[in-house]
């Protein structure tokens, strides 16, 4: 079947060479003799059709290319170019405006001079933006005038005029050196570091290629079916394989760019990153140094793959980060962290328990904690025959049996920041925990519908279990809650997951244009969906914790659901399946007590909840003041509430108090878990309840 799709493929492009080589030589240019503006090369047009003629064909989602998303593509390319609205003007707008429902026709016909237009207005725009602020920044600034900075403009206007941008730019480039004195640097070394960093930014568009505004465009056009199609240059194809085959030493971290940010999207499990719990998604990370004393390279501006370099390196050494924390606001001071570089084995991902040692009542519980980092298996290994090939569910079947032999009351399986992997273990390990029947359903394109069933008619274990979840928790992890939770197996605590309710699949667009005669890229594109046992999709919506705890991320900011071109939640029939109970009846009074227990004075509770608040806080922010002062006093209170909250929580814990400046260790952290403690405390109320 796979021989059959590849050769219709190939047929199929074929047709479509030609037609294009023989219709469209009037706009196709190649771009060998000049750098200064860039255009579609001959190739481009036969890739973009082949592009299109795939997802029309085999996307889940069945769409018309029609005027209303040629709509969508043309803001989502805009945004793409220009998120924060700070570089075209809004004439700018107006005259690209003819090819706002135009897009479609040019996408069937293969005409990509429209966006590449776009692109190079783009290039002359952002060069007058780092004029002007290198012109600026020599003028220096008034520190103690009472202004205000918009941070997000993703809702404003676009500049009418150049007094408007000019007065945008303004504040932008003061904040920028203003962020960099409340570090105590001195004048001429702002001068110095934001001259350099403009001068990255410059660099870095400048030496777009053709390539990379190709690729843009026809991810502004995959993006706007659904956020996980997309398309991937030979580049950035290369790279994504390296990182699936994570081969290469670095810190662990999947990273891409947000305006001229470089911004961590991922942290792999059992990575540097992963261990340390110093980076995080959505951290900005705007300097590297190598070793323990090399200096700070800003890296504001620069190209994403560049960055790259900079962070890898060999196994042992080590690089330091200046980074700006997600979870304390995008004008917050930045944050110096070291990591020792690394490879990332499949041994470092594997799922580990401990023990949780709860009083509750006056009553003490022992509990049993796995946390599963992903879904992994060596399938290379099991393909060989080896018999203790590794996998998810061979490791927690030998963590049960270790876990039993310590008699301890109750299992949580820790799920938080497991972003998926292997659907086949997502099955088997739910497996463990039923006696048999279906886990989850999957709907291709075409309308069909499969059943994946628990091959084991064995329950490894039957006591109490928990699932514990965040926002981060997605694919697989869903596929695996869900079920658990259908069943009424065990109860899902902690926060609304992620929402990934999709199947992807990756073609290499070398295998169907094998004669093109270039080197081109993949594509990615959503094929079907997931669906639990009862019928619901775990698409958008995620999977609803049973009891919920209080989250700092917004799901219209992170989350499928954030996405306005995700897939939508929908239903299908129910399978046919045995519920293990009814346990559900038990959470009404387990919120009770739970509420109750939260109310009190407790310190590690509510230094978690300051915590979230304080998240909260910081993306609420809209404008932020340009006056040293008021800026100043403004961080100092920051930092004392969290000296404070940090020391409290640590006196409650038996900690050792920190100094001012001092920061907690890696260890220190792993001790205080209130999520995990409270699902702890959760556990044992049910325990004392069902006896």
């Amino acid at each position: 079947m796979k021989k059959i799709f590849v050769l219709v493929l190939i047929i199929i492009a074929a047709n479509i060479f030609l037609a294009r080589t023989l219709k469209y030589k009037n706009f196709l240019f190649d771009n060998s003799d000049t750098t200064a503006v860039l255009h579609p090369l001959k190739y481009m047009s036969t890739e973009d059709e082949m592009i299109t003629t795939i997802l029309q064909r085999y996307h889940y989602r069945k769409f018309k290319l029609d005027d209303s998303l040629s709509n969508v593509i043309f803001n989502r390319y805009l945004k793409s170019l220009d998120n924060n609205k700070s570089y075209f003007y809004a004439d700018d707008i107006a005259n690209f405006d003819q090819y706002r429902y135009q897009l479609d026709n040019d996408i069937k016909d293969g005409n990509l001079t429209p966006p590449f237009k776009i692109f190079n207005v783009f290039k002359e725009r952002v060069n007058e933006r780092l004029n002007y602020s290198e012109r600026i920044l020599n003028k220096g600034f008034d520190f103690n005038k009472d202004e205000d900075f918009q941070i997000n403009r993703e809702d404003a206007p676009w500049p009418k005029d150049t007094t408007e941008m000019n007065d945008l730019w303004r504040k932008k480039v003061k904040n920028d050196a203003l962020n960099l004195l409340l570090t105590g640097k001195k004048w001429d070394d702002i001068k110095t570091t934001l001259s350099k960093r403009y001068e990255n930014l410059r660099k870095s568009i400048m030496q777009y290629s053709d390539e990379d505004v190709f690729q843009l465009f026809e991810n502004s056009f995959t993006e706007s079916l659904d956020p996980h199609t997309n398309y991937m240059s030979p580049i950035t194809s290369d790279n994504f394989k390296i990182d699936m085959s994570r081969t290469l030493t670095g810190i662990g971290a999947q990273l891409q760019t947000e305006d001229e940010y470089t911004k961590v999207a991922d942290i792999i499990a059992g990575g540097p990153a992963f261990k340390s719990k110093l980076l995080h998604k959505g951290d900005k990370i705007i300097g590297v140094a190598q070793g323990k004393t090399g200096e700070f390279v800003d890296v504001i501006g620069w190209r994403i793959t560049d960055v790259v370099q900079l962070i890898r390196g060999p196994k042992g050494s080590i690089v330091r980060l200046q980074i700006i924390p997600a979870a304390e606001g995008a004008n917050s001071p930045p944050k110096e962290i070291t990591l020792v570089r690394d490879e990332i084995k499949l041994e470092e991902q594997s799922a580990k328990d401990k023990i949780l040692n709860i009083k509750n009542d006056n009553k003490d519980y022992k509990f049993g904690v796995i946390t599963i980092p992903a879904f992994y298996s060596d399938f290379e290994a099991e393909q060989r025959g080896e018999k203790n090939y590794k996998s998810t569910t061979r490791d927690v079947k030998i963590l049960l049996d270790n876990l039993k032999k310590e008699k301890v009351q109750g299992i949580i399986i820790d799920l938080r920041n497991n972003g998926g992997g292997s659907l086949e273990e997502a099955i088997k390990l739910t497996g463990l925990f039923i006696k048999e029947g279906p886990v989850v359903q999957i709907k291709s394109s075409d309308g069909s519908i499969r059943v994946e069933d628990d091959p084991d008619s064995s329950i490894d274990y039957s006591g109490p279990l928990f699932i514990l979840v965040n926002r981060f928790s997605a694919s697989a992890s869903e596929i695996f809650s869900a079920a658990i939770q259908d069943y009424g197996r065990g109860l899902i605590i902690g926060e609304e997951t992620y929402g990934k309710g999709t199947v992807q699949n990756l073609i290499d667009l070398n295998r169907v244009m094998p004669n093109s005669g270039q080197k081109l890229g993949q594509i990615k594109l959503t094929i079907a969906k997931f669906y639990r046992i009862n019928g619901e999709s775990t698409q958008h919506l995620g999977v609803m914790p049973d009891i919920q705890f209080p989250s700092a991320i917004d799901p219209k900011e992170f989350g499928e659901s954030s996405e306005p071109s995700s897939l939508p939640w929908d239903q299908i029939k129910s399978t046919d399946f045995i519920p293990f109970g009814n346990i559900k009846k038990y959470v009404p009074e387990l919120l009770k007590k739970h509420e109750e227990r939260i109310k009190a004075n407790d310190a590690e509770w509510n230094s978690y909840i300051d915590e979230v608040n304080e998240y909260k806080n910081a993306h609420n922010k809209k404008f932020i003041s340009l006056n040293e002062a008021i800026r100043k006093k403004e961080y100092d209170e920051q930092e004392q509430r969290r000296f404070e909250r940090e020391n409290e929580l640590r006196k409650s814990l038996g900690l050792k108090l920190l100094k001012k400046g001092e920061l907690p260790s890696a260890d220190d952290d792993q001790k205080s878990d209130p999520e995990l403690n409270e699902t702890g405390h959760i556990m044992a109320d049910y325990i004392s309840i069902v006896g």
